[in-house]
């Protein structure tokens, strides 16, 4: 169980794909995608949708996913550019490949917010807590708007924001302390909620308040918590608010 202090904690920062909207499962049928592909006819393993998913590309940036990955299999690329083709062989190339097939998905498909995230988002709005939503993809503001959830959020943090700024990718907390800094509030006074090892590691890093970690495929709470979360849950439905008494009541 995972409770929300409101008698310390100001605001929450929530990682958008995994923990706010269900779209990491659209996020690996593309990496497997384009990764298949490249790997087909090289004596290499194809991309194991649960396993490579999380060991290397949740949660970091897209060109680091694509490098941290193929460094497991022992294939170094070229890094390329922006401008090459989709599904070229190159860092940039397979990148590219990757979100064209992810926009084309959430673009006919659209994509959903998770029930009980959205449950407790109104619970710590209702009782004046601020939020704020984080990620390393470009795509943020259109995947939280196409969820419906947009307005539930105070900043919002994203790729677009880390390549203006300069901001490192997890497990570097700058994206996090970024949006606290948007918050004006100091780290501790903030909790961070994540799915992913590098974000978890991140949250440790960044010295906030309170560290969540949600643990969907119910495989990773071991090393979430060796990562250095405060408690991690299956689901925020598991989580509770308290401390705060809620706005217009006495």
């Amino acid at each position: 169980m995972a409770t929300f202090d409101l008698t310390r904690l100001r605001a929450v920062v929530f990682d958008a794909d995994g923990v706010v909207t269900d779209t990491a499962r659209v996020h690996a049928a593309a990496w497997k995608h384009v990764f298949d592909a490249f790997l087909r006819g090289r004596r290499s393993a194809p991309f194991d949708i649960r396993g490579d998913y999380l060991a290397h590309v949740d949660g970091r940036p897209r060109l680091d996913g694509v490098r941290t990955f193929l460094a497991s299999r022992g294939i170094s690329l070229p890094e390329g550019g922006p401008d090459d083709e989709p599904g070229a062989a190159t860092v940039y190339g397979l990148g590219l490949a990757k979100d064209a097939l992810f926009v084309k998905e959430i673009e006919q498909h659209g994509v959903a917010a998770f029930p009980s995230t959205v449950t407790l988002l109104h619970e710590l709005r209702r009782r004046g807590c601020r939020t704020a939503v984080v990620s390393a993809s470009r795509h943020c503001r259109a995947v939280v708007s196409s969820a419906g959830v947009l307005h539930l959020f105070d900043v919002l943090v994203d790729g677009n924001d880390a390549a203006e700024l300069g901001l490192p990718g997890k497990p570097d907390p700058a994206l996090f302390l970024e949006a606290a800094r948007r918050l004006e509030l100091p780290a501790v006074e903030v909790a961070v909620v994540e799915d992913a090892l590098p974000g978890v590691a991140a949250g440790r890093r960044g010295g906030f308040g309170l560290l969540v970690a949600v643990d969907r495929s119910g495989s990773q709470a071991a090393a979430m918590r060796a990562a250095g979360a405060d408690a991690v849950v299956g689901d925020l439905a598991d989580a509770s608010v308290a401390g705060r008494v809620p706005v217009g009541r006495e």
